[in-house]
């Protein structure tokens, strides 16, 4: 798949939501915890969020080291977990952002976007702030392959702001970086307009949401942080152009844990989750058409 694909699955759906599986245990209900261990509940927990988000949304994302940090029975349900997002027909994201060394680059490209790959993805998200070393090998396949690259231009955490809004003579951080998107990502530019490098940034900044809009045509960006308190669907609007297109939504515990929210035993986790893209979606659309 490409940005291409991607971008026509939000049109389609007329839903711009990626859901984030980043589950804490206490957020997965108590009747699939039961007699089970850590991974086997959270395998079954993503599998049936997945197969009743079908339809709803046309993208999913997974972190590499949470899962790893779980173990090589952690790392077995990764690889079952995405390959039954793209058997669902899913867009699928992976976080990579431990990739901190040019060799570490080369080895992750290889490892993630390889044909064999045993983590298949259709894009990952990985920091240029150890600067092109960390984007280069995954330019080939980009090129090549049909992958999107997405670099974290401004995270959403309370601190990003610490480094990522200084400035560096006339510019901020972030915009040092997503100067590196564009150099790298203006060359491979998709049928819809828009790179296979795209940018990462943060729901709580409209204001850079804005400025890289209006300074990068080209540049998809993936909105990160609705789950924080910073984070609302108005605010994200400023990514996107006049059409509704060139950005997507990442939401996590807003839909996975939507029945944690709701106060319910846990036995309609996936109704719930349901429910909740779906009102986020109708709220979207008040501010935003998507055409």
């Amino acid at each position: 798949m490409s940005i291409d694909v991607l971008q026509e699955k939000i049109r389609k759906l007329k839903n711009p939501l990626i859901v984030e599986f980043s589950v804490l245990p206490e957020q997965i209900p108590p009747h699939i915890r039961e007699g089970v261990d850590a991974v086997a509940a959270d395998a079954r927990f993503c599998r049936e969020l997945m197969e009743g988000l079908k339809g709803t949304v046309g993208a999913v994302r997974y972190s590499f080291s949470q899962l790893a940090l779980m173990g090589t029975d952690g790392l077995a349900m990764l690889s079952e977990l995405l390959n039954t997002a793209r058997k669902l027909g899913y867009y699928v994201i992976l976080d990579a952002a431990e990739v901190l060394t040019p060799w570490g680059a080369e080895r992750a490209a290889e490892a993630f976007f390889a044909e064999t790959s045993q983590y298949p993805c259709d894009g990952l998200i990985v920091s240029p702030y150890i600067g092109s070393d960390a984007i280069k090998p995954f330019i080939p396949y980009c090129k090549d392959a049909g992958k999107d690259l997405f670099l974290a231009v401004r995270t959403p955490n309370k601190s990003a702001a610490e480094l990522q809004d200084l400035l560096t003579g006339a510019r901020h951080v972030y915009t040092a970086a997503a100067d590196l998107v564009s150099r790298y990502g203006d060359p491979i530019v998709g049928k819809c307009g828009y790179s296979r490098v795209g940018a990462l940034t943060a729901s709580g900044v409209p204001a850079v949401l804005t400025e890289l809009r209006g300074k990068y045509k080209r540049m998809f960006q993936l909105v990160d942080g609705l789950d924080y308190p910073s984070g609302n669907l108005k605010n994200c609007c400023a990514a996107f152009d006049r059409m509704g297109h060139g950005a997507a939504i990442s939401a996590g515990p807003a839909i996975t844990a939507a029945w944690y929210t709701a106060e319910t035993d846990g036995t309609d986790y996936v109704q719930q989750a349901v429910q909740a893209a779906e009102r986020m979606r109708k709220t979207f659309s008040r501010y935003l058409t998507i055409v």
